[in-house]
């Protein structure tokens, strides 16, 4: 097993804004508020930015590979948003992993192309479809139906948007601690304050639930027996016991292992 489960925390790009809608002079927070004014005029009801202009604060993964599985945030607190994203693709080129996500084909991935494409990023391998590597033409990074990145919200909604589930809720339905009070909508408000290890404990723990979510999936269909299920949900257990980290801690505590087996 060569995993990658990943999960991004962004906050508006205001240098971006400021450049697009002429607010050359205001402040960040005034620059945000237009951004999501404007957005709202287009939508009538929601703030959420496009794609482009997200700027990445965060970026958290699972990774099993051989007999480990590793939970970390990539770079350090006071790493660039460029360093964040080489790291990424960095990853990618380095192990060639299977991509694991939830909504990463509709939100986490596009939003990575864009800031790449800012900051200049090589991942030859991440955009390989076969001409380098014939393999990679009939399993890519980037077709929708190719397995080397599973979008997992879009997989079990069989590519339906209707069906498609948020992923706080799944995790609750399969006993797993969820947001635990927490949500990408705080994300702004904290990283104005200055709280950019909340955010990557956040990221941790809800990329935590994704992976969970994909060793479930992994049982259903019939890649895991019920015991190498079991064996891996007592690995990530142990993992996270050893790290001895509060928010990992926390994460184990509003866990209930009775719900996650089968």
């Amino acid at each position: 097993m060569n995993v990658f489960i990943f999960d991004i925390e962004t906050v508006p790009d205001v240098d971006a804004g400021r450049r697009l809608y002429d607010l050359e002079g205001l402040g960040d927070e005034d620059v945000a508020r237009v951004m999501f004014q404007k957005r709202r005029e287009q939508t009538g009801d929601s703030e959420f930015l496009r794609h482009h202009l997200h700027r990445i604060v965060a970026i958290s993964a699972v990774f099993r590979r051989g007999d480990t599985v590793t939970v970390w945030s990539l770079g350090e607190p006071d790493s660039d948003e460029a360093d964040l994203v080489r790291r990424f693709f960095d990853g990618v080129d380095k192990f060639t992993p299977t991509l694991v996500s939830w909504n990463g084909s509709g939100f986490d991935l596009p939003v990575l192309h864009y800031r790449a494409l800012k900051h200049g990023i090589a991942a030859p391998r991440y955009w390989d479809t076969g001409e380098d590597d014939r393999d990679f033409k009939w399993n890519n990074y980037l077709s929708r139906y190719h397995a080397r990145h599973t979008d997992l919200m879009d997989v079990l909604a069989g590519y339906q948007p209707r069906a498609a589930a948020a992923l706080d809720e799944i995790a609750v339905l399969l006993g797993l601690p969820g947001k635990m009070g927490q949500s990408g909508a705080h994300v702004w408000g904290q990283f104005q304050a200055g709280e950019i290890l909340d955010i990557r404990n956040y990221c941790e723990t809800d990329v935590l639930n994704t992976y969970l979510v994909y060793l479930r999936w992994e049982l259903i269909r019939g890649n895991l027996s019920q015991a190498a299920y079991e064996e891996e949900i007592g690995l990530l257990r142990d993992t996270l016991r050893a790290a001895g980290k509060p928010h990992l801690e926390a994460f184990l505590q509003a866990w209930n292992p009775t719900q996650v087996s089968c």
